[in-house]
């Protein structure tokens, strides 16, 4: 690849890794609909745990040690792991898969406080700035939403979504930036494959029903999302700072409650869409150049 084909990846990157993320939540709504949320996963990691084998064995990259290996895990059931599950169990108890994307939302704040101590990552004023103008634009979208009985169920394993992919970004970031992405994507879709399995019959009757709908939600899900979006993050977190890829996920909320809107008629106030812009100056903020 040359100087200009790397500079036009690294501009589309950030654009497509949101367009991508954005679409997890609305795949997702699709396949709750048909299956148990846990169960469902452990279905969709299994599939991507074959597709990331093939992958591996074509390529033959170098593998880990057991450090390494023990690193992978633990990153994939931060990322994956409870984030996803943390998601899909969100929109099971009835949160709109536009508002399931807004407690994680709030990941560039939660980063920027953990990186500043743990990485040594010196976040600028602006930037702090930046990270704040967005806090509000997601409060702003966040505005007048039931908060109690089964949302709150909902909302309450959104925030674990929120604390799980952000300690495993900053995780992925300083313990796993040297091992070759295909083979320690490996480890962390075999370790969060069975941490699903596990949970889906500790505490679910595993029920799926084999749909059209279900089918192709799954296999965008495992292909785009698991593979793609995933292998996009982690491309993201060795090419730039931790605050400056978790300022991306304020974009996140805005483009799914859009995509929900045209798909699901989840209706936006203007007090929302001000939080939309809100979020999309707060990246703008946070990645110029100071």
């Amino acid at each position: 690849m040359n100087h200009n084909q790397e500079n036009l990846a690294a501009r589309a990157a950030p654009a497509l890794f949101v367009l991508l993320w954005s679409t997890g939540f609305i795949g997702t709504k699709y396949v709750i609909n048909n299956a148990d949320p846990l169960t469902y996963l452990a279905i969709r990691m299994a599939i991507v745990v074959g597709l990331m084998a093939i992958i591996a064995a074509i390529a033959r990259p170098k593998w880990p040690d057991r450090t390494g290996i023990a690193h992978s895990a633990v990153a994939g059931i931060l990322v994956h792991g409870f984030y996803l599950g943390g998601t899909a169990i969100a929109i099971a108890h009835s949160i709109p898969a536009g508002l399931s994307a807004l407690i994680p939302g709030l990941q560039p704040i939660l980063t920027s406080t953990i990186a500043n101590r743990w990485l040594g990552e010196k976040v600028t004023p602006v930037q702090w700035g930046g990270l704040v103008l967005g806090l509000g634009g997601v409060v702003l979208i966040l505005h007048n939403r039931p908060m109690t009985g089964e949302a709150g169920l909902g909302w309450l394993a959104s925030v674990a979504s929120l604390v799980s992919i952000t300690l495993g970004t900053l995780y992925q970031r300083r313990y796993c930036n040297h091992i070759d992405w295909r083979a320690g994507n490996l480890v962390q879709f075999v370790a969060v494959t069975i941490f699903f399995a596990a949970g889906a019959f500790l505490f679910e009757d595993r029920v799926v029903h084999w749909t059209r709908e279900f089918v192709l939600a799954l296999g965008w899900l495992a292909v785009a999302l698991s593979i793609g979006s995933i292998g996009l993050l982690y491309w993201l977190i060795r090419h730039a700072a931790a605050t400056s890829v978790a300022s991306l996920f304020y974009l996140v909320p805005a483009v799914t409650s859009l995509m929900a809107y045209l798909l699901f008629a989840e209706k936006l106030d203007a007090l929302a869409i001000g939080g939309m812009a809100m979020c999309a100056a707060a990246v703008f903020v946070v990645n110029r150049r100071v």
